[in-house]
């Protein structure tokens, strides 16, 4: 009881903080195949990563962009209230004393005075200046290896969508059979329910006719009380498992889910021997391994950091000069125009950049190092899992055996106490057995399918 009470009281908290949608209502009838699909096309988490996929795709045309010629056009204008100044030597003065020396005019020794200063302006009132340029990126170290990492980019994402899938599907499995284990114990506690009442009534008819006591009604009464009492936890438990298989599935509380499986012994031991095995089946290797390309990229982009930076340039422009406004004919229009080549080529950094390729080998040695890791945690995992399958499936046939005779004892006891030859105390003991090895019967089934869910799960084999 206290048990069944801990797990009502676990799914009441996880329906709670799951949130409700008010929505139209539609109904779903599923197979567990089919509860994963509409999982993947609702989980929010699910779509954010598929999102998350759109968005590196985006960043890779970016950087295809910076490889593209790049294009950019300015156009100014400017009238002068005050035309900037400068002084400037008096010419006339100069050409004055020029013609007087040349002609010897002028008395040896005479000193010429320095000329004189003018402020002179060089600039137009009215200046408008337009012009293109174009770059073409010929060579740059990162937007080489950016574009040699679009690819492994994109497959990283795309094992980042994989993994949220792996989880969502797992997280529907486990939710799925939950039910159906449910609702079978709960098929099974009404039966119950139904047994003890008819041996309450024929108790009653004995003690009616003085044949029994009133100590053996009590006792039925009691058995059927807190058999009553299970029966509505675990059906509240199945309405609550309902309420958690929609929320890990993405449907609001207001669908109805009908569940078209079936769960039997023979399901959960169906292609329990596929165990073959290769790393690259598990998600999380594959991203380690996506993860593991792009770090060795970034080692080659500082290392390419060396080399130098090349791009093609040009460049038109126009300028329009003069006293008038541009429309006016006495307007100047000059123009120019050149093509070039920058090279921009790194020299001394102060030994920065052999630094930071230091440190990216160093990420990549790291990666490595948790690449291991994660298989020796996939190799424990696995043996856990196996272990934990094949142990629970000898307890799933163990418990099947042993509900069996239970059920084989409460028929022979049963058949005792209609003759006259047994007594109902008898009866009720054959039936607490009886649903004491269903109980553990279904803690046994359910212990079976999730050891079956995460082992296919630790060999990436869940489908």
């Amino acid at each position: 009881m206290r048990k069944q009470f801990r797990i009502f009281s676990f799914l009441l908290l996880l329906v709670a903080t799951s949130g409700y949608r008010s929505t139209a209502q539609t109904r779903y009838d599923l197979t567990v195949r089919e509860a994963v699909e509409l999982a993947y096309k609702n989980v929010i988490e699910l779509k954010n990563a598929q999102l998350d996929y759109r968005i590196q795709e985006s960043v890779n045309k970016e950087t295809v962009g910076r490889a593209l010629p790049q294009v950019s056009a300015n156009l100014g204008t400017q009238y002068f209230l005050q035309l900037p100044l400068i002084l400037f030597p008096n010419a006339a003065d100069a050409g004055i004393y020029n013609v007087l020396v040349k002609e010897k005019l002028l008395p040896a020794g005479t000193v010429i005075p320095t000329p004189s200063l003018q402020a002179v302006s060089f600039q137009q009132p009215w200046n408008l200046a337009a012009s293109a340029s174009l770059q073409q990126l010929l060579f740059q170290p990162d937007v080489f290896v950016g574009l040699q990492a679009r690819q492994t980019a994109l497959d990283l994402s795309a094992s980042l969508v994989e993994q949220t899938k792996e989880r969502v599907k797992d997280s529907a499995y486990k939710r799925y059979y939950a039910i159906l284990i449910a609702q079978k114990q709960s098929y099974f506690l009404n039966e119950s329910i139904k047994r003890l009442e008819k041996l309450y009534h024929d108790d009653s008819v004995l003690y009616s006719n003085g044949f029994a006591e009133k100590l053996d009604l009590d006792r039925v009464q009691v058995q059927l009380i807190n058999l009553r009492t299970t029966a509505n936890l675990v059906e509240t438990g199945v309405k609550l498992s309902y309420a958690a298989l929609k929320f890990a599935i993405g449907l609001t509380q207001a669908d109805t889910v009908v569940l078209k499986e079936e769960l039997t012994n023979e399901t959960i031991k169906e292609d329990v021997l596929d165990d073959s095995f290769k790393y690259e089946d598990r998600v999380e290797i594959q991203t380690l391994g996506y993860t593991r390309r792009l770090q060795e990229l970034n080692v080659k982009r500082y290392r390419l950091g060396y080399l130098p930076t090349v791009a093609l340039t040009g460049n038109y422009s126009i300028n329009g000069l003069g006293q008038k406004f541009f429309t006016s004919k006495e307007t100047r229009w000059l123009k120019s125009s050149y093509v070039g080549v920058n090279i921009n080529l790194p020299i001394f950094d102060g030994f920065q950049r052999r630094e930071k390729v230091r440190q990216a080998q160093f990420d990549v040695d790291k990666l490595d190092n948790n690449i291991n890791l994660t298989k020796q945690g996939i190799d424990l995992q696995q043996v856990v899992t196996k272990e934990s399958f094949k142990s629970a499936l000898l307890n799933l046939d163990a418990q099947q055996r042993n509900m069996q005779l239970a059920e084989t004892v409460y028929n022979t006891t049963k058949k005792k106490f209609e003759q006259g030859l047994g007594s109902s105390f008898e009866v009720l003991q054959a039936d607490s057995d009886w649903q004491t090895a269903q109980a553990n019967y279904f803690n046994a089934l359910y212990n079976a399918i999730i050891s079956r869910i995460s082992y296919k799960t630790a060999l990436g084999k869940l489908e």
